[in-house]
């Protein structure tokens, strides 16, 4: 290693992925690259991916843990389809994500780790690195990481084993370095938090220099480059993940409609967070409690929106399963509640670190009898704030359950958000009861707008009522098993979920309004789209793009913006829930494009089938 001049080159964007164990600290680094490339104004996207087990198999596929970021100066719409660079930690982190990185990309590899029993554990017969191929197809960086590492902090008086752990700030040093990122916060970051483990601090700071030192002084990286600034409107930005959104989203929502927020949940991923989030913000009122199960969580939040708090509980598939017969209950009692659902790739138990968007046949339909809810959904991180103020405004203002769907990708990944002021958001007006003293109150009186029915507060006087599951005698709520009375209250109960769509915004049309494809999304799978449509215009090829928040009741010019594109594209995570459902509504044909391998879409995958389908639509 010896001294050199080296050049720098700007980009316009970079996808980087970090690999390695479980307990190389590939997600910590990731974060802290991330959290500096945020503060260097670039724009990003990033994807976790982790494998379920807590501690899965050392040096095996199964136990790669890895993060990537994509990061730019343009807008960025995805965490990226190919990789720039890849750090592989170990040879099951370079089998697992090679085929990701493009040719002539950067390939750092921690020699170290790439042992004869490692090898062995991955199915490699020869050592990759000194394969003439891997060096001929990509930028080979061949690193000692953890010797390097060891001789870097051979004066920090730790077990050995603890300096190992460092060696993760030394990649993470190599390519702040590579990619001009300012350390100063990581630095202050490491200090807080090791504050009481001194030596801990002095090791990973001394491995964090030592990667720029090694990048700075190689003979290997010869070049830096610089990303310049995006160009994102005026704010205060902050990075943020889709479960932060959602839980300063409940937080907000508390505030604007002067209603305490009550969170139920019970650990499962990826919705756990929120719980996490939620909990650190008991100074604005918030209470949370972490139940003993699923059924338990959902009925407590039940039991707080009976009583006047916005009831709010979360999970993923197999626990909203568990929820839905009590989200039925609140249904029935017409009461407050959101029920957040961050997919993830089923059945049952299935792989549940991996991203789907699978539930949503089970959010519309998913209780017994007839029990419509409010469903919307969230599209990436930094909408998650603003759609769950959504979600908890019609269920204040519409007394209904809503359920919000986020997934695995949305919940763990994250990007620039630009912090709202209060004032800028408007007030959220709970639907209390407006009865007046010597009138008796009807618990299903209904408005004549909204057919929502009032809220009235246990232990009011004059206001005394009771609610449950049985089938209520319409207006008075007493129990009623008249045929006739039943019927009307299921009428009301779905025209009541149906009105909701008189206060949705006009659907907004992205791209080429006039081309023959409009591709519609919900979910995760807007990001990708956009970046497609993006891609294709510049291409001189136009499509249309519309993208769905609200699921159940649809918007109301949904159906007339369907009517005026002869092709019509719907990409999901799932076998085609939705592509279902909108063609059985709207009597049309359409086409659906699934994707159901733990793993959102890819850009150029987009970009395939609306080529495929207009190359067909010429043809004809």
């Amino acid at each position: 290693m010896s001294s050199q001049t080296t050049t720098t080159s700007p980009l316009r964007s970079v996808a980087i992925r970090f690999a390695g164990d479980s307990g190389d600290g590939m997600q910590l680094t990731g974060a802290r690259f991330t959290h500096e490339t945020a503060r260097a104004g670039n724009d990003l996207a990033t994807k976790p991916d982790f494998p379920a087990e807590i501690r899965a198999p050392a040096g095996t596929i199964g136990g790669v843990s890895a993060f990537q970021i994509h990061f730019g100066s343009d807008e960025i719409y995805t965490a990226g389809d190919e990789l720039d660079v890849l750090v592989a930690m170990n040879p099951a982190a370079l089998r697992a994500n090679l085929s990701d990185l493009k040719q002539n990309g950067t390939l750092i590899c921690n020699s170290d780790a790439f042992t004869e029993r490692n090898l062995q554990k991955v199915d490699y017969e020869s050592n990759p690195l000194e394969d003439e191929e891997l060096s001929t197809k990509y930028n080979l960086v061949s690193v000692a990481i953890t010797d390097l590492t060891f001789e870097a902090l051979e004066e920090v008086d730790l077990p050995k084993s603890s300096l190992e752990k460092c060696k993760n700030f030394f990649a993470l040093g190599v390519i702040c370095h590579m990619y001009s990122r300012n350390i100063e916060d990581t630095k202050r970051w490491i200090e807080a938090k090791f504050v009481k483990a001194p030596l801990v601090i002095e090791a990973n700071m001394k491995a964090l220099r030592a990667g720029q030192a090694f990048a700075e002084a190689s003979e290997v990286i010869a070049e830096t480059f610089d990303v310049p600034k995006a160009r994102l409107p005026k704010g205060t930005y902050r990075n943020i993940t889709g479960n932060q959104g959602i839980a300063f989203g409940l937080i907000a929502a508390g505030e604007l409609s002067g209603t305490r927020v009550f969170y139920s949940g019970y650990p499962i991923t990826p919705a756990s967070d929120i719980l996490h989030e939620v909990s650190r913000h008991k100074n604005f009122g918030a209470i949370t409690l972490q139940a003993e199960d699923e059924i338990a969580a959902c009925c407590a939040a039940v039991g707080a929106s009976y009583a006047g708090s916005l009831g709010v509980t979360a999970s993923s598939g197999p626990g909203i399963l568990l929820k839905q017969e009590t989200i039925g209950l609140a249904a029935s009692a017409e009461l407050p509640l959101v029920v957040i659902n961050v997919q993830r790739a089923g059945p049952s138990t299935g792989m549940p670190t991996k991203t789907e968007q699978a539930d949503l046949l089970n959010a519309l339909f998913g209780r017994n009898g007839e029990c419509p809810i409010a469903v919307i959904a969230i599209s990436q991180p930094d909408d998650a704030f603003e759609t769950t103020v959504e979600a908890c405004r019609i269920a204040l203002e519409h007394m209904t359950p809503v359920m919000l769907l986020s997934d695995g990708y949305i919940g763990n990944g994250s990007q620039p958000w630009a912090i709202v002021e209060q004032e800028e958001l408007a007030p959220i007006r709970p639907h209390y009861t407006a009865v007046k003293e010597g009138e008796t109150y009807h618990p299903f009186a209904r408005d004549e707008k909204t057919l929502a029915r009032s809220w009235a507060l246990p232990g009011t006087p004059g206001l005394e009522h009771r609610l449950g599951g049985l089938e209520k005698q319409d207006v008075f709520g007493n129990i009623s098993y008249d045929p006739e009375n039943h019927e009307r209250m299921t009428a009301l109960r779905a025209e009541h979920i149906e009105r909701i769509a008189d206060t949705l915004p006009p659907l907004h049309i992205a791209g080429d309004k006039d081309s023959p494809l409009l591709v519609l999304t919900w979910g995760s799978t807007r990001g990708a789209v956009s970046g497609a449509v993006s891609e294709l215009a510049q291409e001189g090829l136009g499509v249309a793009h519309v993208h769905l928040r609200h699921l159940n009741p649809l918007p109301r010019d949904l159906g007339d913006i369907l009517s005026g594109y002869h092709h019509v594209l719907v990409p999901e995570l799932n076998c085609g829930q939705l592509h279902l459902l909108l063609q059985a509504k709207f009597l049309r044909e359409m086409t659906s494009l699934s994707k159901v391998q733990g793993q959102p879409f890819k850009v150029r995958e987009i970009k395939e089938k609306i080529r495929e389908i207009l190359s067909a639509e010429q043809v004809h």
